[in-house]
């Protein structure tokens, strides 16, 4: 059976979904863009930083059920300029370093809100 999760450590959802939904042992995040709790967009930061608040956001959401980003089996990462790839793909590896998840990473014509990056997340209650 579906359950949402949602927590206050992470930015509220902006739209018609929940930050999370898990099934069993599955938990299956909302893409996460580079949003602070407060709802502070952070579309004028490098890549880089997007980067970080949107991992931030992830690992908040999967904290809230006890599990980490160690815990993470696949990400899917939307740029909006794969040219910044390297850039993302730095601040990304400070985040997965000894086991990182199975990743797809793609460029996309426009993320929402104008950011530059945007990261959803599969993850394992095992």
């Amino acid at each position: 059976m579906k359950q949402i999760i949602s927590t206050d450590d992470a930015p509220a959802a902006v739209g018609a979904y929940s930050q999370a939904t898990m099934n069993g042992d599955i938990l299956i995040t909302a893409g996460q863009l580079p949003l602070t709790t407060d709802g502070e967009l952070l579309d004028n930061e490098p890549v880089s930083r997007q980067t970080e608040q949107c991992l931030d956001n992830v690992t908040a959401i999967l904290n809230s059920e006890g599990i980490s980003l160690d815990d993470v089996l696949k990400t899917t990462v939307f740029l909006d300029n794969i040219n910044d790839f390297d850039a993302f793909n730095e601040a990304y590896s400070a985040y997965f370093d000894e086991k990182p998840p199975a990743r797809s990473a793609v460029e996309a014509s426009a993320i929402p809100k104008g950011a530059a990056v945007e990261i959803e997340a599969i993850a394992t209650t095992e």
